[in-house]
């Protein structure tokens, strides 16, 4: 299963999506996070106050997306190619 969430990821007092997630997942997948980050860093300086989480919930990837639809659309345009090899490994197969 794959999950998105989308915003609270910011700095506001009310961004609280990375807090609730690390709550329920069972690890990070850090690497994700940082693709979000460094696509974004490419478009705009303030990527860099991102706070996206992502991590494994028994076998469901859970995705913290931007709260903009632009961008969560060019997040999904970084993360797909790594997604798609991503789930045969958590569903117990190879690398």
């Amino acid at each position: 299963v794959l999950i998105f969430t989308t915003g609270g990821t910011g700095l506001g007092p009310r961004d609280v999506t990375p807090q609730a997630t690390r709550a329920i997942i069972d690890y990070e997948v850090p690497g994700i996070a940082e693709a979000i980050r460094k696509h974004g860093k490419d478009r705009t300086p303030y990527a860099m106050l991102s706070r996206e989480v992502c991590g494994v919930r028994n076998r469901s990837l859970i995705v913290n997306l931007p709260g903009s639809s632009r961008g969560a659309r060019e997040s999904l345009e970084a993360l797909f190619p790594g997604l798609l090899h991503a789930f045969p490994i958590l569903l117990g197969g190879g690398h």
